[in-house]
């Protein structure tokens, strides 16, 4: 089983994050095309998924967690809000980021592609850190319930184990 690297954030103010670490794994086999990523992510009950890229700007969602997997090109995305840490990324990598997690794309090689999905197939917004919003995102990432599944491994995998209810 690989086994992920575990970040935590602070709450940034304007970017919130989450108690709940971020997951990072590398080198996961089976993303090297974004059919094979969708299917494995789908496989663990991980849908809605969508090919692209990475915003350009410091974002977050606070009601859904999100995986990205990075299968083509490489990218500095930085995780946490401005005050967070840049990882770079390249094909085979696996972000699992909680809700209210910041990231941003702070540069990426043109063939960048990354396909995203959200535990049961969650809607996700989009945040971009507004203090009026506050109240309302910190509401909406405690409603948002966790996982069943790691993204990566199913029933049982690490974010199972990483990501624990409060008590």
């Amino acid at each position: 089983m690989t086994a992920p690297e575990q970040h935590r954030f602070a709450d940034g103010g304007a970017i919130p994050n989450s108690r709940l670490p971020v997951l990072v794994y590398h080198g996961v086999p089976g993303i090297g095309t974004p059919g094979g990523c969708m299917a494995l992510f789908a496989g663990n009950g991980w849908l809605g998924a969508w090919v692209d890229g990475i915003y350009p700007f410091h974002h977050f969602h606070s009601t859904a967690h999100e995986v990205l997997g990075v299968v083509a090109g490489s990218a500095s995305v930085t995780l946490g809000g401005p005050g967070g840490r840049t990882f770079v990324v390249a094909p085979g990598d696996v972000l699992v980021l909680p809700a209210g997690t910041g990231h941003f794309n702070a540069g990426a090689d043109a063939g960048l592609v990354v396909v995203g999905a959200y535990p049961g197939g969650m809607w996700c917004d989009l945040r971009r850190g507004d203090p009026a919003e506050r109240d309302e995102v910190l509401a909406n990432i405690a409603a948002v319930p966790l996982p069943d599944t790691d993204p990566v491994h199913g029933r049982g995998g690490p974010l199972t184990e990483a990501w624990l209810p409060e008590g």
